[in-house]
Parts: structure tokens; sequence; C-alpha cells
């Protein structure tokens, strides 16, 4: 925006680069260019400030599809001034002399007349195909067509401006019709991931199978190595006892033998010593067996000596060395 400064019947303008000055007096141009600064009269002047930047749009537009269908289409459209004097002439500029701002609003002229433009080409494409094919094409095919209308269209080049750029940022449909839409492809994919969980599953369950089955073949493996151990066990137990019995049987023998060799000894010096006793005259049979019951005894109370044995016994002397010289 220009800055004046007002001095009485005289006042300057400073502008800036970005800016077009037209200054009229009478009707004739009497000044034109960028980034002005002079001096006028405020009673006899007219004065134009044109935007030189580039500038920017929204873009909203709503259409139907072939099929009826609402599709919505958002984005923005660059445009800028390429001959501020026939823009001039055509819209109107000018501004305060005393704030430097404009009268009207000619920006938004510009852009409503660009969004004319834009709006019938938007709902001329959405009415070609269905919503279907719209979405499949995407926003791309519409942003070219719509750029190539609003450069060439004449109701911006004869006013002295250009759109530059479109772009746009959303082609879609209502969202009643966008959830329709994704509903057949919601549910293949649903049924995917269905298919994906269940064949997840039954690789779990293979899986799991397979390891049943690895721990029975291990069970029974393991079941018969003991029952063959088992059976190793007793073989063994079965050996040792006939081991041990045969031993034992030996060792019975053995024992047998030997009880019998000394029993053998035993009744052999049993007769021997009989032999000899048999052969003994009673009176030393006598003697021997009071002197070994002498030798049990450990003490005699008395000894009681009657008549009938003293004779008896002097008797058996008597007759003892007569037997001994006889023999």
């Amino acid at each position: 925006m220009a800055t004046i400064r007002s001095f009485g019947f005289i006042a300057q303008l400073r502008s800036e680069a970005s800016s077009h000055i037209i200054r009229y007096r009478n009707g004739q141009v009497m000044q034109s260019g960028r980034g002005l600064v002079f001096w006028f009269a405020p009673e006899t002047a007219s004065i134009a400030e044109v935007p030189m930047d580039d500038r920017e749009m929204t873009l909203f537009v709503k259409g139907r599809s072939q099929d009826f269908q609402t599709v919505t289409v958002q984005g923005t459209v660059g445009w800028h001034v390429v001959d501020p004097q026939r823009l001039a002439e055509r819209v109107d500029f000018s501004i305060d002399l005393r704030t430097g701002r404009t009268h009207g609003e000619p920006i938004e002229t510009i852009q409503a007349r660009i969004a004319g433009i834009a709006n019938q080409a938007v709902q001329q494409y959405l009415g070609q195909a269905p919503v279907r094919g719209l979405l499949d094409a995407g926003p791309a095919p519409l942003r070219e067509r719509l750029q190539a209308v609003v450069a060439a269209d004449p109701a911006l080049t004869d006013i002295g401006v250009a759109a530059v750029t479109v772009r746009l940022t959303n082609l879609v449909p209502t969202s009643e019709l966008d959830r329709a839409l994704q509903t057949p492809t919601f549910e293949a994919l649903q049924q995917k991931a269905d298919q994906a969980t269940f064949e997840r599953r039954a690789l779990a369950v293979e899986k799991e199978r397979a390891i049943a089955e690895n721990e029975l073949a291990t069970r029974t493996e393991l079941a018969r190595r003991e029952k063959l151990l088992i059976a190793e066990e007793a073989e063994n137990a079965r050996n040792r006892a006939t081991g041990v019995a045969e031993a034992r049987q030996v060792e019975a023998a053995a024992e047998a033998e030997r009880i019998r060799a000394v029993e053998g000894a035993r009744a052999e010096a049993e007769r021997q010593r009989i032999a000899i006793y048999r052969d003994l005259p009673p009176a030393i049979l006598l003697g021997l067996a009071a002197q070994q019951l002498a030798g049990k005894l450990e003490k005699i109370e008395h000894v009681n000596v009657t008549p009938d044995l003293l004779a008896t016994v002097l008797g058996e002397f008597r007759k003892g060395p007569a037997l001994v010289d006889a023999r």
C-alpha cells in the first residue's frame, strides 16, 4: 500500500517496488511505474495502485460426477498481473489520496473471475466420468486441464492477468459415499487379514501337532529304553541271585565236607580212645574216672568212705597186679 503525506495543497506519495503506480490528471496518464515517489496536487490528481506480486487464491468446488455423485475439489490458483495499465483500465484500482487505500476491492473482483472460470472447468471435468473413474484417476488430470483452461481463458488475458499455477490438494466424494466406496476394499482387506490369521493359526496348530508327536515319540522311546533297562536289571538280578545261590551251595558243600571230615576225625579219635579204654582193667578205669572227677571238682567238703567201698577198692587193687603180671 502506498504511503501518502499531505502538506496542505500538496502531497507526497511513496510506493513499494511491488506496486505499479499510475497517476492521472484530467483523464491523462501523467506517471506510470513501479516504486514511484512523487509530489502531486490532490485536487487535480487521480492515482491507481496495481499490485505486481504473485497472489494465490483458495479454490473450493463441489460438482457432480457422471453417475450423479457429489465430489469436492480443493486447491489453490496462483496468479499475477502482466499488464497493469490494461488492468487499471478494466478494474478500479484507484486509491484514497488521504489514506492510500483502494476505494473498492479489486483483488476480490479478479479472484472471483478466476474462481468462476475454474468452477466451470471443474464442473465440466467431473460430469464426464463416474465417481469411481474420477477417484481412480486422482487430481492430476484435473489439475492439468484446469491449468490449461485458466491460462488460456480470454476473460483473464483481456484484463492483463495470468493464472500461473494450479495446485489441487484434494478430490473426494461425500463422507457417506467415501465409506460406501471403501467397504468393498475394506471387506477384501478384512478377508485377506482373516485368511492370514487362519493360515497363521493353522501353522501354529501344525507346529503344536508336530511338537506333540515329537514329545510322544520321545516318551515312547524313553519307555522302550526304560523297559529294556528294567529287563537288563532283572536279568542281572537273576544272574546275581544264581551266582549267590551257587556260591552258597559251594560254601555249603565245603562246610559239609569240612564237618564230615572233622566229625569223622572226632569219631575215629573217640573210637580209638574207646578201644584203648575197652582193654584197660576195671581198677585203672576206676582210677582214671576218679582222676577226671577230681579235676572237675573245685572243692571237696567231705568224703564218706564206707567199709564196703573200702573193701571193694582194696580187693580191686589186690587183683590189679596179678592181672597185670598175667598179661
